[in-house]
């Protein structure tokens, strides 16, 4: 088809055909304000604060959803159009609860921004608004109905990415809320607290739950022997909240906080990943060679694992049996460790640093323990180690590398590839491989299940075997691999899954925005940490070796089957 030629303030432009004018203007450097807009979702055209002049047109416009057309004439920035920008910024927050100073958003918060720019500085309209009751009812999640803007974003992550639909508009006109149905709060819907509504959430309607003053009140506590996880996603996202590029990798200046601030110990949840890989490597193995339930589905995601919970509950004899990276960390720490140290368990307080909003609905689930106590106590997100490094006013960016603490501190290349969709499988194949045919592995890049897309597929030879393994990222196409397994018709060995889009790189803790540009820089950040590892294969962690020597005694063992291992239950 043939290019549009348009003019937009004065600037002659050629564009595609179906291009809206936010787009041209995008082309030509022109920024046009946007707040019902994101960049990886479909056009709503709802908040009209995109308008712009049209010449020939009587009434304004909204860019955001307007195709361009051979000649057309635009403005968009005159006093019309930046008057009426304002008007619109004005009608919302008339309906809108603009306590900024104590909203978690302040500071980060697209409407906030807006009317920064936009120069309204007075609340010319009546407000509208009523303080509607909090949702504080799950252990993920907080909603505050007084701050939804009503853009829609969270409605079409929850339903057109994740399939899972625990939120809709209810009612119509000025009536008109977003809310799980028949006021109901999210603890009683089937909501997987991924918290990918967070991340597209422009104001600050839905926000994790706080857990920051637990952590200070455990430090505070000197009959407490507090320590710490780091998850493999935290070290390639933490430094965005610092002004560095997206990918950045500040592992060590994480470590050296941690330890200023006082934990005891601060170690690496990519140790207990590595551990994932040798227990769920040699349960695929068992599974193959004996007749097991075939796919075989990982079990690293909590947020998956409730969605399958809840609407595949018949294929729970899929899922590996094993507990995350987090939770076997936990278990460990209540058990090796504290024997190895010999500190009272009951003494020890676990805290996991987390880009994921389910993590904390995890660490509460009643399998989640041994002997009573929880594996792990307290899990604070990425967002929330941010606000805890500028509340304590250390420059983050100033601190010397430091390295995590033994014996939870060696970790592996395979282990922090766990933070990209596909890391799992690739890290699995590169132990299987060499487990059954007891042959290096020479390369070890299994590069067609990495990157954002939603399924990906590879075939693998481990000896005799065609290792035939599916990857899926975001809980929509996780449907897709699921509806075949029903229908009988997946002749997979092994299939990851990871509820949040592009994995644990683009969890619900994760700083915002989360774009899906942003997404493939962390994803490189976490390539980048595995190709400069000196051990990138998890069965050659040596300290993974000496725990099995030590303490496991071998993998599917009794003791691991005890710590390490659990089950999932029908919530359908």
């Amino acid at each position: 088809m043939t290019d549009i030629r348009l003019n937009i303030d004065g600037f002659d432009i050629t564009v595609n055909p179906g291009t809206t004018i936010l787009e041209a203007c995008k082309k030509l450097k022109i920024n046009i304000p946007t707040l019902c807009y994101h960049p990886d979702q479909d056009i709503k055209g709802s908040c009209r604060v995109c308008v712009v002049e049209v010449e020939g047109n009587k009434n304004l416009v909204a860019s955001c959803c307007t195709p361009v057309k051979e000649g057309m004439k635009v403005k968009t920035n005159t006093k019309r159009v930046r008057e009426a920008r304002r008007t619109m910024l004005e009608l919302i927050l008339s309906n809108h609860n603009g306590d900024c100073l104590t909203c978690v958003r302040n500071g980060s918060c697209e409407l906030q921004a807006l009317c920064d720019e936009l120069n309204v500085r007075n609340d010319n309209l009546d407000k509208v608004y009523s303080k509607l009751p909090i949702d504080n009812s799950n252990p993920s999640l907080v909603r505050d109905l007084s701050k939804c803007i009503k853009c829609g974003r969270c409605i079409e992550v929850c339903h057109k990415v994740q399939g899972v639909g625990a939120i809709y508009n209810v009612n119509r006109s000025c009536e008109m809320e977003i809310r799980p149905p028949l006021n109901k709060n999210l603890s009683d819907v089937q909501c997987v607290y991924c918290g990918q509504c967070i991340n597209v959430c422009p104001v600050g309607a839905i926000y994790e739950k706080d857990d920051i003053e637990k952590v200070w009140d455990v430090l505070e506590d000197e009959n407490k022997h507090v320590v710490v996880q780091v998850a493999p996603a935290v070290r390639v996202s933490l430094g965005e909240e610092f002004n560095l590029e997206p990918g950045s990798i500040i592992t060590g200046k994480i470590v050296n906080y941690l330890k200023k601030i006082g934990f005891d110990k601060v170690f690496d949840t990519n140790f207990t990943a590595d551990l994932t890989i040798i227990e769920e490597g040699n349960e695929l193995l068992y599974r193959i060679n004996n007749g097991g339930k075939l796919p075989m589905l990982t079990s690293c995601s909590p947020g998956w694992i409730r969605y399958i919970e809840h609407f595949y509950p018949e294929l729970l004899e899929h899922v590996s049996t094993c507990k995350s990276p987090q939770q076997m960390f936990g278990a460990l720490a209540k058990s090796y460790y504290a024997e190895k140290n010999n500190i009272n368990p009951e003494d020890i307080v676990v805290v996991s640093i987390m880009p994921c909003t389910a993590k904390k609905a995890e660490a509460k689930r009643e399998e989640m323990s041994n002997e009573g106590n929880s594996d792990v106590d307290i899990v604070l997100t990425t967002r929330e180690l941010a606000k805890m490094i500028k509340e304590s006013r250390i420059q983050i960016n100033d601190l010397e590398e430091e390295k995590f603490d033994d014996p939870f501190g060696i970790s592996t290349g395979a282990a922090v590839i766990f933070g990209a969709s596909g890391g799992v499988m690739e890290a699995a194949l590169r132990t299987v491989y060499e487990v059954v045919t007891k042959n290096e592995l020479k390369n070890i890049n299994l590069k067609e299940v990495r990157g954002l897309k939603g399924i990906k597929e590879a075939k693998v030879k481990v000896g005799n075997l065609n290792v035939k393994v599916a990857v899926a990222n975001g809980l929509k196409n996780a449907k897709v691999l699921l509806d075949l397994i029903k229908e009988g018709k997946a002749d997979y060995h092994f299939i990851e899954i990871m509820c949040c889009p592009g994995g644990c790189i683009g969890g619900g803790g994760q700083p915002i925005p989360g774009t899906n540009d942003i997404k493939e820089k962390r994803v490189m950040g976490i390539y980048n940490a595995d190709s400069i590892a000196k051990i990138r294969k998890s069965h050659k962690n040596p300290a993974v070796l000496e725990l099995y020597t030590e303490f496991l005694i071998k993998p599917l063992g009794e003791k691991s089957h005890k710590l390490l291992h659990t089950h999932y239950k029908d919530r359908s």
